[in-house]
């Protein structure tokens, strides 16, 4: 039997990793250097989530702040699920707010052929970018993610 929570988890179709907390079960999760799950991975959606934004600078970089305490509060309790899913929301931060920075309406596709894209057609976007992958990149440098990431992958058999 396969386990859905620790294959690809879509972000479509509604599935059992809602009904599953990762806080209890930290076996049931599956890192990813991508985004895919972060709108899922209970409770941390709901930890994460209403902080997240990429509207305006002012409240992105304070959401982007937050993100980051939140990480090393998930970091100092060794809940390394809270940490990677953290991660997952800077990451995202940095990535949508890039597409709207050089893509008019965050629209990469129109009409299913790739937009070339412009050069900083939103600097407030990319302001905003820039924000998020400054905190993205303190995470990604934590010598304790790595050792906590290794330690998951040791202990649940990850590839």
């Amino acid at each position: 039997m396969s386990d859905p929570v620790r294959g690809d988890v879509s972000e479509v179709d509604d599935g059992p990793e809602y009904d599953l907390n990762f806080r209890e079960h930290p076996e049931r999760y599956r890192h990813t250097s991508d985004e895919r799950g972060a709108f899922k991975i209970s409770p941390y959606k709901s930890e994460l989530l209403p902080d997240w934004t990429i509207s305006d600078l002012r409240p992105a970089a304070e959401a982007a702040r937050t993100i980051h305490d939140r990480y090393r509060e998930y970091r100092e309790a060794g809940d390394f699920v809270g940490m990677d899913v953290a991660q997952k929301y800077l990451q995202m931060g940095w990535t949508r707010s890039m597409r709207y920075a050089k893509y008019p309406g965050g629209q990469k596709y129109v009409d299913g052929r790739e937009r070339e894209p412009e050069v900083w057609y939103d600097p407030e976007k990319r302001r905003i970018a820039r924000v998020y992958r400054f905190h993205l990149d303190r995470v990604r440098g934590d010598d304790a993610y790595e050792r906590a990431k290794a330690r998951h992958r040791e202990r649940y058999g990850e590839d």
